[in-house]
């Protein structure tokens, strides 16, 4: 993985496709088998006829609905890609789910408090709820427990401790809000996360949860204990 680095040429040769990068010192140029180009998506909302119709669609042509997934035109819904961030499968199959429902008559509403999100690399990258980057942008005051997966004794007989788990934490009600984690298996490891963050865990939830050992799953419990300053496997003194 190479940051605050840009892809400026790319050239293909007898053994693969070699790609000259901008501003990373210890990578010029680096050859490759393949390269995987992706320059984002924009939603496919010019749809015949729509016009004729109720329904909005806002400035970057997303197609506007309520949290029933209801469209400006009562009796048209809409799910999916086409309404808006995230674009995640996972996203459009709960708004399918939740649009069906209205339709039967049921009293619900699409409102989850986290949506997670996996990076599909190696190591994998996987997320939810509130990021310390969106906390910092938002001038909000949160806690950040992390705990290394050296500590880990799963991690090391799997031999990848370059992990990392990492919760968001409000100071106050010491309510989880945020979880975030990178290593083998972290797109596994975030369903726990995000049934926490939707359930209003805390850190004590978290701390008393007992996990089985050794299993990488720990680090989300231990994170909690480096809240209070607990950990087992990892020393890291309670701030303040």
């Amino acid at each position: 993985m190479l940051l605050e680095t840009k892809v400026v040429e790319m050239k293909p040769e007898a053994k693969g496709v070699r790609v000259a990068f901008e501003g990373n010192a210890d990578h010029k140029e680096q050859l490759f088998d393949r390269v995987l180009v992706s320059v984002g998506r924009r939603p496919n909302s010019k749809i015949p006829g729509l016009e004729k119709t109720h329904v909005q669609v806002d400035r970057r042509g997303f197609i506007m609905v309520d949290e029933q997934r209801r469209t400006h035109e009562p009796s048209i819904f809409a799910i999916g890609d086409v309404v808006g961030e995230p674009m995640l499968a996972h996203k459009a199959s709960h708004e399918g789910r939740v649009a069906v429902e209205v339709m039967a008559g049921e009293n619900v509403a699409f409102s989850p408090r986290a949506i997670p999100a996996v990076v599909f690399t190696d190591p994998e990258l996987a997320w939810a709820g509130l990021t310390e980057a969106q906390a910092n942008t938002d001038g909000r005051h949160v806690t950040v427990a992390k705990f290394p997966w050296g500590a880990s004794g799963r991690a090391i007989t799997l031999d990848r401790t370059d992990g990392l788990t990492k919760l968001i934490l409000d100071p106050a009600s010491e309510r989880l809000l945020g979880v975030g984690l990178v290593g083998p298996g972290a797109g596994e490891l975030i369903a726990e996360g995000v049934l926490a963050i939707e359930m209003g865990a805390n850190a004590t939830d978290l701390k008393l949860t007992i996990h089985p050992h050794p299993t990488l799953t720990e680090t989300l419990m231990e994170s909690a204990e480096v809240f209070f300053g607990q950990a087992t496997h990892v020393f890291r003194p309670k701030r303040g």
